[in-house]
């Protein structure tokens, strides 16, 4: 008997074709169907006007219904999206994490940075 069967209980459709919520997969998160791209990802993407076809030439292992289903599910979720793409940002997990960047771009854990 193959993990199949047990993996498909922890996916939960979402009611679009080619999006999925798995746990243990981007924390539970929203993604394209057999991948690990977040629509967060396909969003930030369509929202700085990459086009499907730009998108599909840096991810050529989807297709492009998945792609515009990840922008459809965007569209109909976007409030969900955007505070996914808030909370993934370099200064949210920063602060969350207490980390801080120093003058030289270098990312330090704890709040300050070595002395030298």
């Amino acid at each position: 008997m193959t993990g199949k069967p047990q993996e498909a209980a922890f996916v939960q459709p979402t009611g679009h074709p080619y999006i999925v919520c798995v746990a243990g997969i981007c924390a539970g998160r929203p993604t394209i169907k057999d991948s690990r791209i977040a629509v967060s990802h396909i969003a930030q993407l369509y929202k700085v006007g990459d086009t499907v076809d730009e998108i599909l030439q840096a991810h050529s292992h989807l297709q492009a219904a998945a792609v515009y289903d990840a922008i459809s599910y965007y569209l109909d979720h976007q409030p969900e999206i955007e505070q996914e793409i808030r909370e993934n940002r370099l200064e949210a997990v920063m602060a969350k994490e207490g980390m801080n960047m120093d003058d030289r771009g270098f990312i330090h854990f704890g709040g300050t940075a070595p002395v030298h």
